[in-house]
């Protein structure tokens, strides 16, 4: 056996681990970014953020620990997240539902109120209503009728009056128009002597 391949080996082997021990160090840099990214961990995304292939994260093992380590985080951080979300929607479905239930507390005394003056104000009809006897009420819509009929024949001779009236008061225009004439007529100097002669 010779021992001159002996170096070339362990130079080839030592270039191959450092090859390996870069590729690892930009898996943990993958995975690290994709974490602060709050991005789904996945051995395809961590292949394309490291600039490795998928074989080398399935064939090395310290690849696939720090993978499988990082999944199962990221899915205990997702389970926890959903939790934290499904409290929150549930304190917000609860401060609804108490919000609801105390509207409907609120509506249900307004309508007891409203319940309330509407039987009073329907008591105080029927009183009004048993004051006035039927006679009592044919006898004021009588009285009624009588006096709409009383308006119009009112009415009717307030307009024959005020006919009248002008019919009067255009012949007392004439009238005064005739004796003033008349007095013009007496006042000139002829008028007087021709009338004696």
């Amino acid at each position: 056996m010779t021992t001159a391949p002996a170096p070339r080996t362990t130079a080839a082997l030592a270039a191959r681990r450092q090859k390996t021990g870069a590729a690892l160090q930009r898996v943990h840099d993958a995975i690290a970014r994709l974490r602060r990214e709050k991005a789904q961990v996945s051995v395809a995304a961590v292949a394309r953020r490291a600039d490795v292939s998928r074989t080398f994260l399935y064939d090395n093992p310290d690849a696939r620990a720090a993978i499988a380590s990082a999944m199962t985080e990221a899915g205990e951080r997702r389970s926890g997240m959903l939790v934290e979300e499904d409290d929150e929607r549930g304190a917000t479905w609860r401060e609804r539902a108490l919000n609801a239930e105390d509207a409907l507390k609120a509506a249900h005394a307004e309508i007891r109120t409203q319940r309330t003056s509407i039987g009073e104000l329907l008591g105080q009809i029927r009183d009004l209503e048993t004051e006035w006897t039927e006679a009592a009420i044919q006898r004021i819509t009588t009285e009624n009728t009588s006096l709409k009929q009383r308006v119009r024949q009112l009415t009717a001779d307030n307009r024959h009056l005020d006919e009248r009236l002008q019919a009067v008061r255009s012949n007392l225009r004439f009238q005064d128009r005739r004796i003033a004439d008349l007095e013009a007529r007496l006042a000139e100097p002829g008028a007087g002597a021709g009338a004696g002669t």
